[in-house]
């Protein structure tokens, strides 16, 4: 039961803009539950991004083939190989980020109060982010600024508590996307960071052995983060295109304010 519901937390708040990595350390601290460990934690990565990769197979599709076509007739800059380059242009810094300071951060996952105040900073962003966002960019307007800046808002979720989506949709705002463009591109920029944060898991997996007793648990978990996160983003796809992220903004504020006077209460 509680791989299932951590891989239905990890799978909803991958894409839900409330920070999945502030739910995974809130949500078994809160419950007494022990850390699920580094075999779930890699596994259910790959739910996550079988998720988004399901739901925008078309996409994905479309956009490496016009890539290598365009290179191989020697367009390496132009509207087939475009987006393509703006998603490898929007991966780079969350992956330099995420490579040279990930150690720095790894000690906050175990800091429950710290994790709820970055939690309510995640609610402040996409607060600002609807008071300043502008509007009228289309993806086929965007250029090397734009996703250079969402790609470094990604980057910012190397923090537990600050959420990867929110993040990046806030920036789409903020660059004058509108909601349901600045998902997408949220999403579709999500997926090489996700591959490669799960293959770095992976890695530490093998080289820390698997224990088998672990294997149902988290199959179950796997199961659960994918169909969920593949639900979450129809789900949140359909509600920007007529809503705010203001609700989004009061759970990260409610919940990150619950569990950080409850982490000052119980001593940290």
């Amino acid at each position: 039961m509680q791989a299932i519901i951590l891989g239905i937390v990890q799978g909803a708040t991958e894409f839900i803009p409330i920070s999945s990595s502030g739910h995974l350390v809130l949500v078994p601290w809160l419950l007494g539950w022990e850390d699920p460990g580094l075999t779930y934690d890699a596994i259910v990565h790959w739910g996550t991004l079988l998720a988004v990769l399901s739901f925008f197979w078309r996409d994905f599709w479309e956009i490496a083939r016009n890539f290598l076509s365009g290179l191989v007739r020697g367009q390496v800059w132009g509207d087939q190989t475009r987006l393509g380059w703006l998603l490898i242009v929007g991966t780079l810094p969350a992956a330099v980020i995420g490579l040279l300071l990930e150690s720095q951060f790894e000690a906050l996952f175990g800091k429950p109060q710290w994790v709820a105040l970055f939690l309510m900073g995640t609610g402040c962003l996409l607060w600002l982010s609807e008071r300043w966002r502008q509007s009228g960019k289309t993806l086929s307007d965007m250029g090397v600024p734009d996703a250079l800046v969402i790609g470094f808002a990604q980057a910012l979720a190397i923090t537990p508590g600050i959420s990867r989506s929110g993040s990046t949709i806030a920036a789409g705002l903020l660059r004058g996307l509108d909601r349901a463009t600045a998902a997408r591109f949220s999403f579709l920029l999500m997926a090489p960071i996700v591959f490669g944060a799960g293959a770095k898991k992976t890695l530490d997996l093998l080289s820390a052995g698997v224990d088998s007793a672990t294997l149902l648990p988290v199959g179950l978990g796997f199961l659960a983060a994918a169909f969920t996160g593949y639900v979450s983003i129809g789900f949140l796809m359909r509600y920007l295109q007529r809503a705010t992220l203001h609700l989004f903004a009061y759970w990260c504020w409610g919940f990150g304010l619950f569990c950080f006077v409850l982490a000052l209460w119980r001593g940290g």
